[in-house]
């Protein structure tokens, strides 16, 4: 990291400075219109083709190379959006918005991704253009909202074809300038319900007279928790929460309807579709048994991250480059969040790494009110873009072509 360390003494401060100002001025899913243009002011500075309006606030942009349409192309994506918290960290870049904050390190994703365009247009300067082009996205919406999604059914791969694209995300406790990854399943799929129970209701002294909304909720509850522990194997990893419930008026009410909703987290297809089915034999098991009426809706929200083998290996190897061998490690355990950057890796091969974010103020997690990214970590993020950059250039080249140049 030699390299970029030099570059970094030159120019970290400004970006530390970008993040910053990103943290203090928040904006929530399709709404970055400022963080949009913050990005392609910068983009366009430096020379890049700025494109702007993908999935309403998305921007990319392309630094060109010296092949044609068949040379390789390489897509680095970030994250932009904000979370509906009240910040409670102190700093003096404290969000100047009420109620919106940066609690998930989206301005640190974006700094370092434009960090990194900035030294890669050093490079080209220095060096040369690359033998293909490098497409910077600059994603909305990330935070529940699909923002990657919407980007892939706007053609965004259409538009800026590219052989392999990558994407980083913090992580609060792990050391600033460790790298981590593993190949295959890397994140869960997400899914939603939302389920309604529909009694007679009347009075609590008379529970027969028109159906218990409540208990039927209940055990509909019990039931769905056996499911995964017990009705699906134990190698397959998933989970079913039911994480809301709403009913009743007074104590001596039995009310004409309960509410429940809940989530769903899988990394298998078979598994979730073998789930799904299970949850509806309940609906219809406890609706038939408690004399109530049950509707289910339910939602695919994200499918799971699934990281290419090869795209993960270069990933891997570009981040030794950047920060050494023994901070590297590509055996992590799947994790149950979820990303919609699997969406885009549904139709491009690539893969998605974590890296050290450090302790944190008092080891607090994300989406946490006092988390703030750590300016610290933006030179280990832009090093490993940087030689991500350059490892898929040099070991890269166009399809039947010659040897790559850089």
């Amino acid at each position: 990291m030699a390299d970029v360390g030099t570059w970094f003494a030159r120019h970290g401060a400004e970006i530390v400075a970008w993040r910053r100002d990103l943290h203090a001025h928040p904006e929530l899913a399709f709404e970055e219109h400022r963080t949009s243009a913050f990005v392609a002011e910068r983009l366009r500075d430096w020379g890049l083709e700025v494109h702007t309006g993908i999935a309403g606030t998305g921007v990319v942009g392309v630094l060109r190379g010296t092949g044609g349409p068949d040379a390789p192309a390489l897509g680095l994506r970030a994250d932009m959006d904000a979370l509906p918290i009240e910040e409670a960290t102190g700093a003096s870049h404290s969000s100047q918005r009420r109620g919106v904050m940066h609690a998930c390190g989206h301005d640190g994703h974006t700094a370092m991704l434009l960090g990194a365009a900035r030294r890669i247009v050093d490079l080209v300067q220095d060096r040369g253009r690359f033998a293909g082009d490098v497409v910077f996205i600059f994603q909305p919406a990330e935070e529940n909202e699909g923002g990657g999604q919407r980007m892939v059914e706007e053609g965004l791969f259409e538009r800026f074809p590219v052989r392999q694209v990558f994407a980083l995300h913090n992580l609060p406790g792990l050391e600033v300038g460790r790298f981590v990854t593993r190949p295959g399943a890397m994140l869960a799929g997400f899914d939603t319900f939302d389920i309604r129970i529909e009694a007679d209701g009347g009075h609590a002294a008379n529970p027969a007279d028109g159906g218990d909304a409540v208990v039927a909720a209940a055990a509909l509850i019990m039931g769905f928790q056996t499911i995964v522990p017990r009705q699906t194997p134990a190698s397959s990893a998933a989970l079913l929460a039911v994480t809301m419930v709403s009913g009743g008026t007074a104590h001596n009410i039995l009310p004409d309807a309960v509410t429940l909703g809940g989530s769903l987290r899988w990394f298998e297809r078979p598994v979730i579709e073998e789930i799904r089915r299970r949850m509806e034999a309940h609906r219809q098991g406890v609706a038939t048994a408690y004399g109530v009426r049950i509707t289910m809706a339910y939602r695919e929200r994200y499918p799971a991250l699934l990281n290419d083998v090869a795209a993960m290996e270069l990933a891997a190897r570009a981040a030794r480059r950047a920060v050494g061998d023994e901070r590297v490690a590509t055996n992590i355990a799947p994790v149950m969040g979820s990303e919609d950057f699997a969406f885009m890796l549904e139709h491009v091969p690539g893969a998605y790494l974590g890296f050290g974010n450090g302790p944190g103020e008092g080891g607090c997690l994300l989406h946490n009110p006092r988390y703030d990214f750590n300016d610290g970590a933006l030179e280990s993020g832009v090093a490993f873009w940087t030689a991500l950059v350059e490892t898929f250039f040099e070991e890269a080249r166009p399809a039947d072509g010659p040897e790559p140049q850089l």
